[in-house]
């Protein structure tokens, strides 16, 4: 199935957006570990949170968590203090790709029954849930945060706690202390006991209520709108001030590291308003002639940012992105290929870099943006079909994993879609 999108000649819009996947994948484990019976409210509603609540609900047998990195990571650490369980924890082909011995390695240093049930050191695994009796770990900062906040997440339930030591440089601090947050919410002590350490105490959770709030990284993609919307009305002579768009839910002092977006969309001429509910998206001061930004606390919001800045013809150089490589699919190629297609020559340096410096190549007439089973591709390339007519993007149905109601929201917002066979 392929979408065929077109865009509306102005915007005026409220959208809702779906509830912070990270937050919400964090408190069902959280609470799953409180034994709590409070409620959990606003839970995303997006397939990785889904099939999350179903592995919980059900930790025995085969546990199919399909194409979610962060339910893989943090299952594997919840399950493995859930005495008296023994179950498989496998998912798709591509999951089984991904690389999971850095954080097996650190569970069976402190005790854990972890089998590889398939190729070493990649899932399926095979878990037994014992009492974990060590308390000390130590893991490279530039791994995926996933991993350090999975072992964060169980250190409260281990009988000594968890000391935690980071080597070398620490990246994705933002989702380290967004995890830390949450585990305080919840009722754990928690807190960095040097630069490189942090110490999670002894003593378990608390049963809370808790409410997850708005996702900032799915709002990028509506900044992104708005930032093409800009360039498209310069283009066709139409005033700016038409588009405006509301985001109910977002709040400048948030827990969400993806946040800081709003920052640097500034910088591409988009406007952020504060209020009591949400924030409100206009345009802003022009944009810069040249983007350089250091990603790796926000790596999810790279593929939004690089699409934009080839749209609005704007170099840019790109660090920190050596995650991307192992994401849903390999970020880095994915986006060099179908930025190809729209007629832009982006180059890779150390796999780390994404740059631009302005080259163009021949376009495709009637692009077909392939999604590589990873969302973020799908909704990053969306927007572009306001400077690109007849854009196309193949199997559309990927959003699911992380913003399930991203197409309705477009249609909402004034867009044409198209279903083609």
């Amino acid at each position: 199935m392929q979408y065929r999108l077109s865009a509306p000649d102005t915007l005026q819009a409220t959208i809702g957006l779906p509830a912070s996947k990270s937050i919400s994948n964090r408190a069902l484990i959280l609470h799953a570990l409180s034994q709590g019976k409070s409620q959990l409210s606003n839970l995303s509603d997006c397939d990785d949170t889904r099939v999350m609540i179903r592995a919980l609900n059900t930790p025995q047998g085969t546990i199919d968590i399909q194409a979610a990195g962060t339910a893989m990571r943090f299952l594997t650490a919840y399950l493995s203090v859930a005495s008296d369980n023994c179950c498989l924890l496998t998912g798709t082909e591509r999951m089984q790709q991904r690389p999971i011995r850095i954080l097996v390695d650190a569970l069976r240093s402190l005790g854990a029954r972890i089998e590889y049930a398939g190729n070493e050191g990649f899932p399926p695994l095979r878990i037994t849930g014992t009492r974990l009796t060590g308390n000390q770990a130590t893991l490279a900062g530039n791994v995926s945060s996933q991993y350090i906040s999975a072992l964060l997440m169980i250190g409260p339930m281990l009988p000594q706690g968890l000391t935690l030591r980071l080597t070398g440089h620490i990246i994705s601090r933002p989702y380290i202390e967004l995890t830390l947050q949450l585990m305080r919410d919840f009722g754990a002590r928690v807190e960095w006991t040097a630069a490189d350490c942090i110490t999670a105490y002894p003593g378990g959770y608390q049963d809370v209520s808790y409410t997850v709030e708005s996702d900032w990284s799915a709002a990028s993609y509506w900044y992104e709108i708005m930032a093409l919307f800009r360039v498209k009305n310069r283009k066709e002579g139409r005033r700016e001030d038409t588009i405006k768009i509301e985001l109910p839910g977002l709040f400048e002092k948030s827990y969400q590291g993806d946040s800081r977006g709003a920052t640097l969309f500034a910088r591409l001429g988009v406007k952020t308003q504060y209020t009591p509910t949400g924030i409100i998206l206009s345009s802003g001061d022009t944009p810069v002639s040249r983007l350089e930004a250091d990603l790796i606390d926000i790596p999810d919001l790279a593929q939004t940012f690089v699409v934009t800045c080839c749209l609005m013809d704007i170099p840019f150089r790109f660090t920190g992105l050596q995650s991307l490589k192992i994401k849903e699919t390999d970020r880095l190629a994915a986006l060099i290929n179908e930025l190809r297609k729209l007629g832009y020559a982006l180059t890779c340096e150390e796999n780390s870099t994404l740059a631009w410096n302005g080259e163009r190549c021949r376009a495709h007439q009637a692009p077909v943006i392939s999604t590589y089973e990873d969302h973020r591709m799908a909704m990053a390339f969306a927007p572009a079909c306001l400077l690109v007519p007849d854009l196309c993007i193949d199997k559309p149905e990927v959003v699911s994993k992380s913003y399930p109601c991203f197409w309705k929201d477009l249609q909402k917002a004034g867009f044409h879609i198209q279903e083609d066979a």
